[in-house]
């Protein structure tokens, strides 16, 4: 069985769990036998409900609060990830999920340089030195998924800050899986498509317009839902896919090709 291959010794960590593609992911490494570790911003009411979501689902979970924009809070939050760590009865990890992320709808003549340093902190600067602080804990032979989007390929109005900061993201990881390889260490990028979540005002969920247009652009006719990436985040951490490395794989029902 599939769920054999990811043993309930694997220990994984998952940014941003708390909602969205984040929560899907952790529950469905619970479903695998995988424990997680996984932050929250500022919702600890959602992650609570995860809690008991990844119990059902098969997995004990540990929600720890985290800033992953703010990189000065690292320090603290490694001290608590290895009481987390202990509790489980581990010193180490085996998955990291860099998912964690915030929205911007600026276009080129609108987006200040606050909210460029915000991106940049969140999805690059954020993703590269937690990474960074948590390779130490991670166990040779471990995995690494980051998170794109599919506005690092095609180009759309307003997303002048967000679509290249997530290319940066996806040239990050090559490296990563390159300096990584002695250690046996994989990198991979999955790159969601528009996707019918809270995130972004909930504009893909909640506005009819654009969840039709979307759809008109897919191939696959409809918009994403966390449901529809989260497994592929768990299956790319399976044994399966222990060959595949410094790739970028897009869960998004055909769009724009």
């Amino acid at each position: 069985m599939e769920s054999q291959a990811m043993s309930d010794s694997k220990i994984a960590i998952v940014t941003g769990g708390s909602r969205g593609i984040g929560r899907d992911t952790v529950v469905r490494l619970a479903g695998r036998g995988v424990r997680t570790i996984f932050t929250y911003n500022s919702n600890r009411a959602a992650a609570d409900k995860v809690l008991a979501l990844a119990a059902d689902a098969g997995a004990p979970a540990i929600a720890l609060q985290l800033d992953t924009g703010n990189v000065a809070a690292f320090d603290g939050f490694i001290a608590h990830l290895k009481n987390a760590l202990a509790s489980l009865g581990a010193d180490r990890f085996d998955y990291l999920v860099n998912n964690a992320g915030t929205s911007s709808s600026a276009g080129l003549m609108a987006i200040t340089e606050a909210e460029m340093d915000a991106l940049y902190h969140v999805h690059f600067k954020g993703v590269l030195f937690l990474t960074q602080k948590l390779l130490p804990l991670m166990n040779d032979g471990g995995r690494i998924v980051n998170i794109s989007s599919g506005l690092a390929r095609f180009a759309a109005p307003n997303r002048v800050g967000y679509g290249p900061i997530k290319a940066a993201v996806e040239a990050l990881t090559r490296y990563m899986a390159v300096e990584l390889g002695p250690r046996r260490i994989s990198a991979n990028v999955v790159a969601p498509g528009p996707i019918a979540t809270d995130f972004s005002g909930g504009i893909v969920r909640d506005n009819p317009e654009v969840n039709k247009a979307i759809a008109a652009h897919t191939a696959l006719g409809r918009a994403g839902t966390p449901e529809d990436v989260g497994p592929v985040i768990a299956v790319l951490l399976s044994d399966a896919f222990g060959w595949v490395n410094g790739q970028r794989i897009e869960v998004a029902g055909g769009i724009h090709i």
